[in-house]
């Protein structure tokens, strides 16, 4: 059994005067594999592989600006509040991205690079569907190395060791000793809206690839799960955040996402179905089509064969 989770003390690796942030990286990875399984989805739905990078270099710029905006508006304190300081508004490498944010302006990118990909938007969207959450699951490990992102205090076995930050440094303070600064151990919720995540993908790629999904609704229905995880971990967390009615920002926003999303999946019932599924069913009916045609010309063939060597043997004798 785990006694805790530990969390890093560093959260830059340093290649000479290079920084790479833990942060960075995890952000970047989850962008990559989404952009690959977005690619193979795209393909398999008859368009370019190659669409998809094509998109993605449009969501990214778009979706880091739309989930820093977000951050710095719900969150305003840190950076215009009293010892604020706005530059610091636009350190994204220090941690704060918004997810709404990010998808709001990143879905106005996803439209920008569809319509100059050639790519119907729903037909993206669906494409894009179980890699987001996958990608939100590998992006949440930033967190980690940031040592944020936390719930309460707790002492269950899987408890997250959390340090005290400087994320200018980008490192865990240290005492008099040198040792770092343990602030206590908490629930490690970043991990609990990972997991999440990656059930999210799960349930998404194969209610997807049944084929009872209408085109749409694969990422309605992406728009309508993650807000329900989001809402628990939002209530576990202990961290400062602005309310309303008692609530964080971040709860009364995904209960609009999730009503949002339900609006999505509901709307496009009467939608074409899934292009990749449709195409599959037509190949199957067409070979079961040939299969049928192609034995009731054997079997003509055969009885034409068989006549012909009747009535000769009919001559013969």
């Amino acid at each position: 059994m785990l006694a805790t989770i530990p969390s890093p003390t560093e959260g830059v690796l340093w290649l000479g005067p290079i920084p790479l942030r833990g942060y960075a990286l995890c952000i970047l990875a989850g962008v990559v594999v989404a952009t690959i399984i977005a690619g193979r989805r795209l393909e398999a739905r008859g368009y370019a592989r190659d669409a998809a990078v094509g998109v993605v270099l449009w969501i990214v710029p778009f979706g880091i600006v739309g989930g820093r905006l977000y951050h710095v508006i719900t969150t305003p304190q840190p950076y215009f509040g009293e010892n604020g300081n706005p530059v610091d508004a636009l350190k994204v490498w220090q941690g704060g991205l918004g997810i709404w944010g990010a998808v709001a302006l990143g879905a106005l990118g996803a439209w920008i690079g569809a319509r100059r990909e050639g790519v119907p938007f729903a037909v993206l969207a669906d494409a894009i569907a179980p890699g987001l959450p996958l990608a939100q699951a590998i992006g949440r490990f930033g967190n980690y190395f940031n040592n944020e992102l936390y719930g309460r205090r707790t002492d269950v076995p899987w408890a997250l060791e959390i340090h005290q930050w400087d994320s200018g440094a980008g490192k865990a303070v240290v005492d008099s000793t040198g040792q770092p600064v343990v602030l206590g151990t908490f629930h490690p919720t970043f991990l609990y809206e990972a997991l999440w995540c990656l059930l999210i993908a799960f349930v998404i790629w194969r209610i997807s690839d049944s084929g009872c999904l209408r085109r749409g609704q694969a990422f309605g229905l992406y728009v309508m799960l993650y807000p329900m995880g989001r809402i628990i971990v939002e209530l576990m967390r202990s961290d400062f955040a602005n309310r309303i009615l008692g609530l964080r920002v971040n709860v009364w926003v995904s209960i609009l996402v999730f009503l949002l999303g339900l609006g999505v999946f509901l709307a496009r019932r009467k939608a074409d179905p899934d292009v990749r599924l449709a195409r599959a069913d037509d190949d199957s009916d067409r070979g079961a089509d040939d299969g049928v045609s192609t034995a009731s010309s054997d079997t003509s063939e055969t009885a034409t064969s068989d006549e012909a060597t009747s009535t000769t043997k009919d001559s013969t004798d």
